[in-house]
C-alpha cells in the first residue's frame, strides 16, 4: 500500500489510525534502540566460542588419541562452568530487560486529534510529535509549531550553543529541548534518521573505564601468547627425551590445562551480569556493566539539589509585592501569565500552576525558561514584557535593601525568584532595565532518608558536592539541613569568570550555586584533574554535559529522556537512597573478583613455571590431566563461584595486582618448590611416576586449600562450611577413588611418611614466602613513588 503524502497530515489532528497502519505496512516505522544487554544468541556465542574452549577441544582430541579416556574429565568441568555462566547471564539479561521497560520513556504523538503516548519504535512517518523541555528528539523532523523552542545539538555537533527553532526549521534526532515546547512533523524514521548513522558514542558518550576488566584482559592476552608455544615446546622436548608420544601428550595437556584460567574470564563477566540483575531487583537500571566497577571507585559524588537532596516537589509559598501600587492579586496574575504563557513544564512552573489558575491572558511573544539564561518571560500587547527568574540574572544591580531581603529569605531555605517588568523581551542573555515588581518564594521538600544516606557516604570517605542552578545561600541551607558536611562552604558561580581555576574552586567549596551547564562540566573536570573519581547525579537537561564528563553518570527515571539516555545508571524510583546499594554492589564485585582471581592464577603460575622447569628435567611432567581435576574443581572452581557472590563492601584499594599476587605468588612458588623436592626424593629412593604424582597432588591440594582459607577471610558460617566441605571432598576422592584419578592407594603408610612432613611445613613456609614477596612489592612501590616525585 502506498505511503501517504506528508502534505496531507493535519497538524492538529495528526495521523488517523488507518494512516498509521498504512505506514507500518509500508515499512515506514521507527526502530527500537539497541538493547542494553546482549541477545541470547550473543551470550551463547561469546561463552562457547572462546579461544580457551578451542584449546580445550584440541587438547581433548589429543587425549582421546592416547586412549586414556578418563583424562577427558577436564572437558566435562569446562562444559559445566560454561553452562553455569550462560544460565546466570541469561537470567540477568531478563531481569535487566524488565527494568529497561520501566525506565523507557514514551513520546507524545497526535493521532485522531488526541495526544497518545507511544514508544520510540512505534513512531511512524508523518506522525506529529509533541515536544517539551527536557525531551530528546526521537527521530528527524520539521518544526510545525514552536513556543520559544530552544534546542541543544551538542551531542551531535559538539558545540554547546543553544539554537532557537521556529516553524519549518529542521530537527535532528539525538538533540534535545532545553527550553520551550512545540510540535514536529516526522520526516525520517528508522535507519534513515541521523542518530542511526552515528556510532553509539554520539548518544551514549564514553564507556566507563574498567580497571578490573582491563587488568584481567591483559593477563589473558599474555597467556594467549604463552600457552600454545610453551605447550608445543614441552611436548617436543619430552618426545625427544624418549618418553613416548602418549606420555608426552598427557604431560603436555596437564600443563596446558593448568595454565588456562578459563573460569576467571567466565566468572568476571558472570559476576557483573549477576550484579546488574541484583541492582535491577533494587530498582536500579545499569546501562553499562563496567560502570558498576567505576562507581565503586568513586571518591566524590556531585549532586544536583533537585531530586537528590530534595524530592523534586516544589511548593508555592507566597508572593511579596515590591513595587508601589501593585497588589498581591495583580502579582499572582502576572506570575500565572508567565507560567501559562511560556508553556513551561518544569518544577517551578508546575508549583505555580498548582496554586494559581490560568488567567487566559493572550501573549504576543514568549521566551521559555533556559538553564543558561535562568529566566522566562512573555510580552503582553499594550502592557510590555513580564519576566520571572533568578534575581541575579535579571538585574545587573539590585538595591541593597532588596538584596538583603533576598539573602534573608534564602537563608531561611526558600528559593527566591524575581518578578519583573520591562518594555520588551530580548533574545540575548541580558534584559533592558527591568523594574522589580515582587518576589516569589518557593520551598523544597527534603527527602526523608537524605541525612542517613549522606551519613553513609561520609563514613565511606566519599565527598559530597552540591552543584545547583539555584541561589547558593538557599542551596547551602538545604544541604546543611540534609546533613551534608561543610555545606556552609558555598560559592556563587555567577560571579566566577571563565578564566578562574575551576579545579581550585571545586576543591575549596562544597556547595555551588547559580551554576550554568558548562560550569558544571568544568567543575567535574577540575575534580578529575585533581585525581578524583567523580560520579554525577541529575535529572534535567542542564545536567547532561556534567553527566557525560563524570566518570559515572546517574540519572533519575523521573528526569528528562535526554538525561537518562547518556547516564550509566537510571534510578527507577528516582530515589537517591538506592545509591548505597549500587556502591556496595560495585565494591562486592571488585573485592570478590580480586580474591578469586588469586585462586585461578595460582594454578596458572605454577603450571607455567613447571612447564619451563620440566623442559630441563628428564622426568615426566608431574601431573596427568585427570589428577588436576580434584584440585581445579574443589579448591578453585566451586569455591570461586560461591565467594564471588558473597557480601564484601570493603573500600577499594586500587591495588588489584598487588592483592592478587600477595596470595597467588607465594602459593605458586611453594607448589613449584615442593614438587621439585618430591622429584628429587623420587630419584633418590627410586619411586615410580604414580607414587611421585600422588605426592604432588597431595601437596598441591594442601597449599591451594591454604590459599582458599586466606581468600575466605573474614570468615562466616558459609565460608567455614565451604572450606571444610571442599577439604573433606578432596580427601574422600584421593582416599577412595585413587584408581580413577591415577593415584596410589593412600592406605600405603609410605605415602604418609613422606607427605605429612611436607604438608606440615607448607603453612609456615607459605607465610614466610608471602612476607618476603610483600616486602619486595613494597620496596618496588616506594621506588616507583620516589621516582614519580622526582
Amino acid at each position: 500500500m502506498a505511503a501517504i503524502k506528508l502534505s496531507d497530515v493535519n497538524v492538529e489532528q495528526g495521523l488517523t489510525t488507518s494512516q498509521v497502519h498504512q505506514q507500518i505496512e509500508a515499512g515506514n516505522k521507527n526502530i527500537a534502540e539497541q538493547s542494553l544487554t546482549r541477545s541470547v544468541k550473543q551470550i551463547l556465542s561469546d561463552n562457547i566460542f572462546t579461544l580457551f574452549n578451542l584449546i580445550n577441544v584440541v587438547l581433548g582430541a589429543l587425549v582421546f588419541y592416547t586412549g586414556s579416556y578418563k583424562n577427558l574429565l577436564f572437558l566435562g568441568i569446562a562444559f559445566f562452568n560454561t553452562v553455569i555462566g550462560i544460565i546466570q547471564e541469561i537470567r540477568s539479561k531478563r531481569q535487566v530487560d524488565k527494568m529497561v521497560l520501566l525506565a523507557e520513556g514514551k513520546n507524545v504523538v497526535i493521532r485522531d486529534g488526541k495526544e497518545v503516548e507511544v514508544l520510540s519504535e512505534e513512531i511512524v512517518l508523518g506522525d506529529i510529535v509533541q515536544l517539551s523541555r527536557g525531551d530528546q528528539v526521537p527521530v528527524d523532523g520539521q518544526v510545525v509549531a514552536s513556543r520559544s523552542m530552544q534546542v541543544d545539538e551538542s551531542q551531535i555537533t559538539g558545540e554547546a550553543k543553544t539554537i532557537t527553532k521556529e516553524k519549518a526549521d529542521e530537527l535532528t534526532s539525538g538533540s534535545y529541548l532545553v527550553g520551550g515546547s512545540g510540535k514536529m512533523l516526522v520526516t525520517k524514521v528508522g535507519k534513515d534518521t541521523f542518530v542511526n548513522h552515528l556510532s553509539d558514542e554520539a548518544k551514549q558518550g564514553k564507556d566507563a573505564p574498567s580497571i578490573l576488566l582491563n587488568t584481567i584482559n591483559r593477563i589473558i592476552k599474555v597467556l594467549t601468547f604463552v600457552i600454545i608455544p610453551l605447550g608445543i615446546i614441552l611436548f617436543m622436548v619430552k618426545l625427544n627425551q624418549g618418553l613416548g608420544i602418549n606420555r608426552s601428550i598427557l604431560g603436555t595437556v596437564a600443563a596446558m590445562i593448568g595454565m588456562i584460567p578459563e573460569g576467571l574470564v567466565l566468572l568476571t563477566s558472570m559476576t557483573l551480569a549477576v550484579s546488574a540483575m541484583a541492582l535491577a531487583r533494587k530498582r536500579t537500571l545499569v546501562r553499562d556493566l563496567p560502570a558498576i566497577e567505576a562507581l565503586a571507585r568513586v571518591d566524590t559524588i556531585c549532586l544536583d539539589k533537585t531530586g537528590t537532596i530534595t524530592s523534586g516537589d516544589l511548593k508555592f509559598e507566597r508572593l511579596i509585592p515590591m513595587a508601589a501600587g501593585i497588589s498581591d492579586d495583580q502579582l499572582r496574575k502576572i506570575v500565572a501569565t508567565i507560567s501559562y504563557g511560556t508553556g513551561d513544564s518544569n518544577e517551578t512552573a508546575m508549583a505555580i500552576k498548582s496554586e494559581i489558575a490560568d488567567p487566559n491572558q493572550e501573549v504576543s511573544k514568549v521566551e521559555a525558561f533556559s538553564s543558561e539564561r535562568k529566566w522566562s518571560g512573555v510580552e503582553v500587547a499594550g502592557q510590555g514584557a513580564f519576566i520571572l527568574g533568578a534575581p541575579q540574572f535579571i538585574f545587573k544591580n539590585l538595591d541593597t535593601k532588596v538584596q538583603s531581603q533576598i539573602d534573608q529569605e534564602a537563608k531561611n531555605g526558600y528559593r527566591v525568584l524575581a518578578v519583573a517588568k520591562a518594555d520588551q523581551l530580548e533574545t540575548e542573555k541580558s534584559l533592558p532595565t527591568p523594574e522589580l515588581l515582587g518576589l516569589l518564594l518557593i520551598s523544597d521538600v527534603i527527602r526523608p532518608n537524605a541525612q542517613s544516606t549522606f551519613d553513609f557516604f561520609r563514613n565511606q570517605d566519599v565527598d559530597i558536592k552540591v552543584i545547583s542552578g539555584d541561589d547558593p545561600v538557599t542551596v547551602s541551607t538545604i544541604a546543611n539541613n540534609a546533613g551534608i558536611s561543610n555545606a556552609r562552604d558555598y560559592i556563587d558561580m555567577s560571579k566566577v569568570s571563565d578564566d578562574d581555576d575551576f579545579g581550585k574552586l571545586a576543591s575549596e567549596n562544597v556547595v555551588f550555586g547559580r551554576v550554568t551547564p558548562d560550569q558544571k562540566k568544568r567543575l567535574i573536570s577540575g575534580l578529575q584533574e585533581d585525581k578524583h573519581t567523580v560520579a554525577m547525579t541529575g535529572d534535567g537537561v542542564n545536567d547532561i554535559l556534567a553527566l557525560r564528563q563524570a566518570d559515572c553518570g546517574i540519572a533519575m527515571a523521573s528526569g528528562s529522556e535526554s538525561t537518562k539516555s547518556i547516564a550509566d545508571f537510571v534510578l527507577i524510583d528516582s530515589n537517591f537512597d538506592a545509591m548505597i546499594g549500587v556502591l556496595n554492589e560495585g565494591r562486592r564485585v571488585i573485592n570478590n573478583i580480586q580474591r578469586v582471581a588469586a585462586m585461578y592464577l595460582i594454578k596458572t603460575m605454577y603450571s607455567v613455571a613447571l612447564s619451563i622447569l620440566f623442559m630441563f628435567f628428564q622426568n615426566n611432567y608431574p601431573f596427568e590431566p585427570i589428577q588436576l581435576t580434584p584440585i581445579t574443581t574443589l579448591m578453585v572452581g566451586i569455591p570461586s563461584f560461591v565467594l564471588a557472590l558473597q557480601p564484601n563492601f570493603a573500600r577499594i584499594t586500587n591495588q588489584f595486582m598487588r592483592q592478587v599476587l600477595i596470595i597467588s605468588a607465594p602459593a605458586a612458588a611453594c607448589i613449584v618448590g615442593y614438587i621439585v623436592i618430591i622429584q628429587g626424593i623420587g630419584v633418590i629412593f627410586g619411586l615410580n611416576y604414580r607414587f611421585t604424582s600422588t605426592l604432588c597432588v597431595l601437596i598441591t591440594g594442601a597449599i591451594c586449600w591454604l590459599a582458599l582459607v586466606l581468600v575466605s577471610r573474614p570468615f562466616n558460617r558459609l565460608k567455614i562450611a565451604l572450606d571444610v566441605a571442599v577439604l573433606a571432598a578432596f580427601l574422600l576422592i584421593v582416599v577412595f577413588f585413587n584408581n580413577l584419578f591415577s593415584l596410589v592407594s593412600l592406605f600405603n603408610p609410605v605415602v604418609w611418611w613422606i607427605a605429612i612432613p611436607l604438608i606440615a611445613t607448607a603453612y609456615p613456609i607459605y607465610l614466610f614466602a608471602q612476607g618476603l614477596i610483600s616486602k619486595i612489592m613494597d620496596a618496588r612501590e616506594r621506588r616507583r613513588l620516589k621516582k614519580s616525585h622526582v
